[in-house]
């Protein structure tokens, strides 16, 4: 009976299982702290997925997080890093705070001066 349950184990990979998942997590948000950290301290030089730029301080972080998470991971966990930053960088410019100009205020069907 044990030797069907260590199969069992030993054909799942390890990084789906519980303790996998943890380590990649943590060695992903020790990434993405290393990376917030700089933010704008100095001109980031490496190239990660998606086009994620970060500083050369953060590469062994970086190889670690690559080590421990399954690759299509590392790549939605930089996609979603990516998207909150730009995201938030929307969020912080005043292009929300602009009034509408009277283009924007027509509607279907009507003309510019309720026609």
């Amino acid at each position: 009976m044990a030797s069907l349950q260590e199969k069992a184990v030993s054909g799942v990979e390890k990084d789906v299982l519980a303790s996998g998942r943890n380590a990649c997590y943590k060695a992903r948000d020790a990434f993405f702290r290393c990376v917030e950290a700089d933010a704008g301290h100095t001109t980031p030089t490496e190239v990660a997925s998606v086009g994620l730029l970060y500083p050369s301080q953060c590469k062994i972080l970086r190889a670690n997080y690559e080590q421990l998470c399954r690759s299509t991971w590392v790549k939605h966990f930089d996609r979603q890093f990516c998207a909150r930053k730009r995201t938030k960088r929307l969020l912080d410019t005043d292009i929300g705070a602009r009034p509408i100009s009277p283009q924007q205020k027509t509607t279907i069907g009507l003309q510019p001066g309720g026609k």
